[in-house]
């Protein structure tokens, strides 16, 4: 098996949503959508072997400019979702008050506290789909479209890292993973955002 090229993608914008009647799926926002076509436009000059999202509505509107650009279908993956994909409410992370007890929670890893599920219990699904996924494309490049904490979760796990959140990846960011047949992975690159200059 030769090496997987495994680029791991944060979703663009998604609107606000405050309370909604059971789970909350916020569509992108039209910053977002612009984030998204850029993404497309600047990916589709590589060459992309296999295409998976989250099953949440960010992520999956994140990945079809990437779909349409490679004549990809996008396998839905529910193991990439984010912490509280249950949650009722959706606030943009980068605007959740740093002195609150939520955002004491995700930097901890402390789920449990906002109803999320077990930080042990959420890297293992994680680690569990992307080995599932480097061993479905041998010798290929793959794109995975997910959320800010899955690549926190699965670059810590590499990184051999004491903590799950430890860095804040970009709407639309590329985050590279090298790996192998003998359960090697490597870390290529962090926060790759060129393509968004000028939003």
């Amino acid at each position: 098996m030769g090496r997987v090229n495994l680029l791991l993608i944060r979703h663009a914008l998604p609107q606000r949503v405050e309370l909604a009647e059971g789970r909350a799926d916020p569509a992108l926002s039209e910053e977002g959508l612009r984030q998204a076509a850029r993404l497309g436009e600047w990916l589709k000059h590589e060459e992309i072997h296999g295409l998976y999202a989250s099953h949440l509505l960010r992520a999956q509107q994140t990945a079809q400019p990437i779909a349409a650009a490679h004549g990809l279908e996008i396998v839905t993956e529910p193991d990439v979702a984010e912490f509280d994909r249950d949650a009722s409410s959706y606030i943009p992370f980068e605007e959740i008050d740093r002195n609150s007890a939520e955002f004491q929670a995700i930097v901890s890893g402390d789920y449990t506290a906002i109803g999320g599920p077990k930080p042990d219990e959420f890297m293992g699904k994680i680690v569990a789909a992307m080995d599932r996924i480097i061993e479905r494309h041998p010798g290929q490049t793959v794109a995975v479209v997910c959320h800010a904490g899955v690549i926190n979760a699965y670059i810590a796990h590499i990184l051999e890292l004491n903590r799950v959140i430890f860095f804040g990846p970009g709407y639309t960011s590329v985050n590279r993973v090298l790996a192998n047949a003998r359960g090697m992975r490597g870390v290529g690159s962090l926060n790759e955002l060129a393509h968004l200059r000028g939003i």
